[in-house]
């Protein structure tokens, strides 16, 4: 049974709750303090598969070098991936880029139908940045929302992933919305579902719409959403590190590539030609990652490689490794081994 596209209880004294718990009891964020279209979109952008305390330092900082659609246009995407590194999913920042120049052209639009048109753009972000920067009565349908709605209502449905769920709950997630603030009502389910609603061990005691939720009033409320368990798939990446001369060896990603164009990595076996680790390798290092639906061991092996001549392949001297950009994981990675490795010399 689909869910209701109208809320059992009356919306618009939800909202007033609702509104009143978020004007007290909101974090100060910089987005919020300082609002502006351009703030909103960056900060969703970097929103998108990232926590805000990993985000706040790096919109700070971006901000300040690219302040406007204009001046972020303006520069080189190079220029643009290079200050996004270490906050992942670099489409993101490509988007990001390629929607400044289109907005810096045409103008900014109005509503969610005109943003979804721009790069890097969903239901969710264009929802989003149309309530928040335009006023427009429209719901923002997340992770988040979706675990409070499933709780407002007791929700049994089992959905196979909370995107599917998102679109199940939009018709209420909608209903809920007033003429009023639209924006800062979808602010502070955000905050509630982040705050408050936590997906584990949910604060009911403080929450201030309790009143209206029947998990809650139940006591289980940890039982919603029924989401399917996510199925990783295991592998292993062996990758060398060879340090010659004062330069380490790097593979960057080709321009087109997918997922990490242009981005330097350590290398991994199939660039450099092997099919296993040779008996002259030293394994060092394992690091685990999950990247969508993989769950990734990757093993370091230390090499000594005179020469090495392959696509993709440069040798950087290592009093220039903060000029390039390294995917986020390899940055943090290096910066232990190397420590470890030159002590070694």
């Amino acid at each position: 049974m689909p869910p209701p596209t109208q809320p059992p209880f009356d919306a618009a004294r939800f909202s007033r709750d609702l509104l009143g718990w978020y004007d007290s009891h909101r974090r100060s964020l910089p987005w919020r303090e300082r609002p502006s279209t351009y703030a909103t979109v960056v900060s969703e952008f970097m929103l998108q598969q990232t926590q805000i305390k990993t985000a706040l330092p790096y919109f700070d900082r971006w901000m300040v070098r690219f302040p406007s659609f204009s001046a972020l246009a303006a520069t080189s995407e190079e220029e643009v991936v290079k200050a996004w590194e270490g906050l992942g999913y670099y489409t993101r920042a490509r988007n990001l880029r390629r929607l400044a120049i289109e907005v810096a052209a045409q103008g900014e639009p109005r509503d969610a139908a005109g943003w979804s048109n721009l790069p890097g753009i969903g239901p969710y972000t264009a929802a989003a940045i149309a309530s928040i920067a335009f006023g427009e009565r429209i719901a923002c349908v997340d992770g988040n929302v979706v675990r409070i709605l499933t709780r407002l209502t007791a929700d049994g449905t089992s959905y196979p992933d909370s995107s599917r769920a998102a679109k199940a709950f939009t018709a209420l997630a909608n209903s809920l919305v007033p003429e009023q603030r639209p924006g800062d009502h979808n602010q502070a389910m955000m905050e509630l579902g982040a705050t408050v609603c936590h997906r584990h061990s949910p604060l009911c005691t403080v929450c201030p719409v309790l009143s209206y939720c029947a998990a809650g009033k139940s006591g289980d409320p940890g039982s919603y959403p029924r989401l399917a368990a996510k199925n990783y798939e295991k592998k292993t990446v062996d990758r060398l590190l060879v340090i010659q001369d004062g330069r380490i060896l790097l593979h960057r990603a080709h321009t087109h590539a997918k997922r990490l164009a242009d981005l330097h990595e350590l290398p991994d076996f199939v660039a450099v030609g092997l099919t296993e680790p040779s008996p002259g390798l030293k394994l060092i290092a394992t690091r685990k990652r999950a990247i969508t639906r993989w769950q990734i061991s990757e093993r370091i092996w230390r090499a000594t490689v005179a020469d090495i001549r392959s696509e993709g392949l440069h040798w950087v001297e290592l009093n220039q490794l903060d000029q390039i950009t390294l995917s986020g994981p390899h940055r943090r990675w290096l910066s232990e081994l190397l420590v470890e490795e030159l002590a070694l010399k």
